[in-house]
């Protein structure tokens, strides 16, 4: 049975998103005043969707270079439910591809992260209040109930004249939904998105909000109890991601209708100053309070998790997964400290004073050391947490209301790395160590080495002495190898966390690499793991003999490994055996690794088969070098040299775990 919608009620909404039109491609004049709605609109049976361009203005500085002229634009996204089925928790895809930065948009909120957004790859819009588009039937007409006009103020970069980019496209992101290809007419892009009759849904709960989403890390903000002047609130922050680790965690979010924090367990804030409250808002309002007792008056307050030794505190702990010193790691290594809670109770001044204004804060972000870089979405409220009774009665008890920000871990720019890795191998002599600067360069003086050069190729022994101390080896060797040596040197990596991944042998049903873990810094690393993924030739993984080590699913070709029980502390740098004239010895730990070839079909392992695709140290993805060892462009390492290296490696790790052994 064919279904008619009747159009009649969206004519108000049309005439009034749609007063002028713009019809162009990439570039876009802005539209010619019309009154009619557009087609697309009218004959769509889904979800409309369109994008129209708004003109732009050139801002400071000005340049003579046309790519690099920065310009402010202003467009209109707009997405209706013209269909028969209400759409949950919609997601709107806007292609963006011309350097643009998205500053500021009403009626919608990025998926991706908080505004200004870098939205050079395009960017997922989610409706914010609005996060559901109901029927046409069921709303009886109600345009705000239905559809989302969303208005964009952001920076772009290039272009013709005064003309608009245009996104390559827009979509509908939601399971279930098919968009054809969008279409251009002058200054305006448009869509009509439909369900796809082949897809199977899975059964889902129903919800009232927004279904929940995954994430590397889930923080759920739930109000517990509510109040008229305040409420409490309680946050709770899950580590999903397999590689994914916080160390001395520090959360920050941005108070946006001049909050404060009264009180707080299982966390403390990381500055108290009264002073803030008592010139604000809240310090008119809140006349009597003594605000020296108030726990954070600040707009945008620095959280930090409790200390081990302040678990069991009457006032500021006794709170499950609390006080773990900042601690987030993988469930694959110990899931009793994947997760972390805190509580506090929150003061509102007017004119939210009644107990159901709540406002979560927004603008979150979570970061740790030498720990992968988050980037947080916005707060998103979904249906409230259902927690055990604390009768002990088998009963569920619900938080007032609950909202969840997702972070996902980011891949670090170019030289913006925390750890790097070098690569060597049974066949050739020369180690191939750290990308210059993998880490930053920030703090070094580039007038005396080049940081944009590539790192001279070292003799595997340089590699266990810092940096400083290998200009005189890599000369020796550039020499000894007939290799130029430029004028002015590399700069160093700058990385306090390194590894050696050295292809160690390759035979006809197998081979074996050594990982070795260096410590550049003064601070030893407690708990600490590693991954490494190697595609293909990871699924043939066999064994990790000094470490503990596993396959991460669901793909299993990411090798999991980390230190043994008693040995999973990696010291820091510490003096040589004569500080005066030996170099300071980093701390390390090393072991073989093997695999098997079988019915994993033609490996090369020389040709790149052996060395990782990606790198990982406590969560953090590490710099690859750009090359491995050539098979053809040296000899093989000599067993005296090899062994000499081997029994180097060994000599210092057993001084240094003794060490470590007689201070514990």
């Amino acid at each position: 049975m064919k279904i008619r919608l009747n159009l009649l009620p969206f004519l108000p909404l049309i005439i009034l998103l749609f007063p002028t039109l713009s019809l162009a491609q990439d570039y876009g004049d802005d539209a010619p005043n019309k009154d009619t709605p557009p087609p697309g609109l009218v004959h769509c049976n889904g979800v409309y969707m369109s994008y129209s361009s708004g003109g732009r203005e050139k801002l400071y500085p000005r340049t003579k270079n046309a790519t690099a002229q920065a310009w402010s634009f202003k467009a209109t996204a707009m997405i209706v439910n013209t269909g028969i089925e209400e759409v949950k928790g919609w997601e709107m895809f806007v292609g963006f591809h011309h350097r643009e930065i998205i500053v500021s948009a009403t009626g919608a909120v990025s998926s991706d992260g908080d505004f200004p957004y870098d939205a050079s790859n395009g960017t997922t819009f989610i409706g914010s209040p609005n996060t559901d588009l109901k029927t046409s039937i069921a709303t009886a007409g109600d345009y705000t109930q239905i559809s989302t006009n969303i208005e964009i103020t952001g920076t772009v970069f290039g272009g013709k004249g005064a003309a608009t980019p245009m996104p390559k496209t827009i979509k509908l992101t939601n399971d279930g939904w098919q968009c054809p290809a969008a279409t251009s007419k002058g200054g305006t892009m448009q869509v009509c998105c439909k369900r796809n009759p082949k897809f199977k849904a899975k059964e889902k709960v129903k919800t009232k909000f927004t279904p929940r989403r995954r994430g590397d890390l889930n923080i759920i903000y739930d109000i517990l109890q509510a109040y008229t002047s305040n409420y409490m609130a309680q946050v709770t922050i899950d580590n999903n991601s397999p590689l994914g680790r916080l160390d001395h965690w520090n959360l920050t979010w941005e108070w946006m209708r001049g909050e404060f924090i009264y009180s707080m367990r299982g966390a403390y804030a990381a500055e108290k100053n009264p002073s803030e409250c008592l010139h604000s808002k809240a310090g008119q309002f809140y006349g009597d309070l003594d605000f020296s007792q108030v726990a954070n008056c600040q707009k945008k307050p620095v959280i930090k998790d409790l200390p081990a030794e302040r678990k069991d505190d009457n006032i500021m702990g006794k709170l499950p997964f609390c006080c773990k010193n900042g601690t987030l790691l993988p469930t694959l290594m110990d899931p009793s400290k994947s997760k972390a809670i805190f509580q506090l109770q929150v003061y509102k001044v007017p004119p939210d004073q009644n107990r159901t204004a709540f406002f979560p804060p927004q603008h979150w972000k979570i970061d740790g050391i030498v720990n992968p870089q988050y980037k947080c979405g916005p707060p998103v409220r979904v249906d409230p947490t259902g927690f055990p009774d604390p009768s002990g009665l088998q009963a569920t008890t619900y938080a007032v209301a609950s909202w969840q920000v997702i972070c996902n871990i980011t891949k670090p720019k170019p030289k913006a790395a925390r750890c790097c890795v070098s690569f060597s191998a049974f066949y050739n002599d020369s180690a191939i160590p750290c990308n210059t600067c993998a880490c930053g360069c920030g703090d070094i003086d580039t007038d005396t080495c080049n940081a944009n050069a590539r790192p001279l190729l070292l003799p595997p022994d340089s590699l266990l002495v810092p940096f400083d101390n290998r200009t005189l080896k890599a000369k020796v060797w550039a020499k000894q190898k007939h290799m130029a040596v430029p004028k002015k040197l590399p700069c160093p990596d700058n990385c306090g966390i390194s590894l050696n991944w050295h292809l160690n042998s390759d035979y006809a049903d197998g081979w074996s690499a050594r990982v070795t873990l260096f410590n550049w810094g003064n601070n030893a690393v407690e708990d600490w793991f590693a991954a490494v993924d190697l595609g293909k030739a990871g699924l043939g993984y066999e064994n990790v003999y000094s470490f503990n080590g596993s396959r991460v699913p669901p793909k299993n070709q990411t090798i999991f490994f980390q230190g043994l029980r008693g040995m999973n502390y990696l010291i820091g740098i510490t003096n040589g055996t004569n500080p005066a004239r030996d170099p300071q010895v980093p701390g390390k730990m090393q072991s073989v690794i093997s695999f098997k070839k079988r019915n994993l079909g033609n490996l090369n392992i020389p040709g790149g088969d052996g060395f990782p695709k990606r790198v990982f140290f406590n969560g953090e993805e590490c710099e690859l070098p750009k090359h491995v060892p050539k098979k053809s462009s040296g000899k093989r390492l000599s067993g005296i040299r090899f062994l000499t290296s081997i029994l180097l490696t060994i000599t210092t790790f057993l001084v240094t775990t003794n060490r470590f052994l007689s201070c514990v």
